[in-house]
């Protein structure tokens, strides 16, 4: 059994590559790289302290997960989303988001309405919409952005799923890609927040279905928003 132990655990270790993918990848998801910006090797090995071919190994994870590029004669940029990405990540959010919602009032049904496990899933909402109308009182529209990501990755997560709570972070990662081509961050984001606070009392008043719907609603109006945008770059 020891030496059992002592070969999978090495296995939950998470290795330098992953390490420097999840440091990228942040930079990505909270807006510091932006579309189209190089990469340049020399400078992250020696900023990360990390081998060339370790810093490879993590880009290469980063272009799989569509958030960098790599070009000939040009090495790697973060990715510039197009119109049919936008398309394609709207497509996954409307069938992740609400169906998110539904799984979390239906958990809170199999309980027979347990109070307890409602506030557990709701109070992320909640704290994301505070978050929002905060920044909008502080006049912080970037902190606008970062609530409304908070807000819909808190909705995912009432799925009690750990796999669509990943890939949700990888599709909201791409998304500030995309928030970058929108123009105004005020102007974008701050009609959402009433939105975002009133399925947040739907869920609180236990009518999960009406509340997907109007979240579906609210998506479907949020991508024309977007193509919108990018119809006048």
């Amino acid at each position: 059994m020891k030496a059992l132990a002592a070969r999978l655990a090495p296995k939950f270790v998470q290795s330098t590559a992953e390490r420097v993918a999840n440091a990228v990848r942040s930079e990505v998801a909270d807006g510091r790289l932006t579309p189209g910006m190089r990469l340049r090797e020399p400078v992250l090995v020696d900023a990360l302290r990390v081998s060339r071919n370790t810093l490879r190994e993590a880009l290469s994870q980063l272009i799989t997960e569509r958030l960098l590029i790599r070009e000939p004669n040009r090495g790697v940029s973060v990715r510039v989303p197009d119109t049919e990405d936008v398309r394609d990540l709207y497509r996954a959010r409307l069938v992740i988001e609400p169906a998110s919602l539904l799984a979390g009032g239906q958990a809170i049904d199999r309980t027979g309405g347990d109070p307890t496990l409602r506030e557990t899933l709701v109070h992320p909402l909640r704290e994301a919409v505070t978050e929002g109308k905060n920044a909008v009182a502080r006049g912080d529209w970037p902190g606008l952005s970062d609530a409304n990501q908070h807000f819909h990755g808190a909705i995912a997560a009432m799925a009690g799923s750990a796999r669509i709570n990943e890939y949700m972070s990888l599709l909201l990662a791409e998304m500030r890609l995309v928030f970058h081509h929108v123009g105004s961050l005020r102007e974008f984001h701050e009609p959402y927040v009433e939105q975002n606070a009133a399925i947040v009392r739907l869920a609180e008043a236990g009518e999960f279905r009406p509340a997907a719907e109007q979240l579906t609603s609210y998506l479907e109006k949020t991508m024309q928003h977007v193509l919108d945008a990018y119809s006048r770059l």
